[in-house]
């Protein structure tokens, strides 16, 4: 088999092994607090959000800025985490190469 061919399959093997981490990544989850737990933020892997919980007690109808603010660093945080496992998970496939337009 020629040279060409072999990177062919490779690549082609490699594409179907991004796609399986990427349908993992889509179901795995982190979360993230702020406000001492007041509000919680869980995202995808994939890099989407998938949940806001809020505490009643967060709940001031006279500072709603203070809320939004906690809203903000928790959804920031778990969106961050959600970046480093998709990074280093694809990272294992790629062996760090840092490929562009994979990431």
């Amino acid at each position: 088999m020629s040279s060409i061919g072999k990177l062919m399959k490779q690549a082609a093997r490699m594409q179907q092994q991004m796609e399986q981490v990427q349908a993992q990544l889509a179901q795995q989850t982190v979360d993230a607090t702020s406000g001492g737990g007041m509000v919680k933020a869980v995202a995808k892997c994939d890099g989407t959000l998938a949940a806001i919980t809020i505490n009643p007690q967060a709940i001031n109808p006279s500072d709603a800025a203070m809320l939004e603010d906690l809203v903000l660093v928790a959804v920031n945080s778990a969106l961050a985490k959600a970046r480093e496992v998709s990074t280093a998970e694809m990272g294992k496939l790629t062996g760090g190469l840092g490929m562009p337009g994979i990431m």
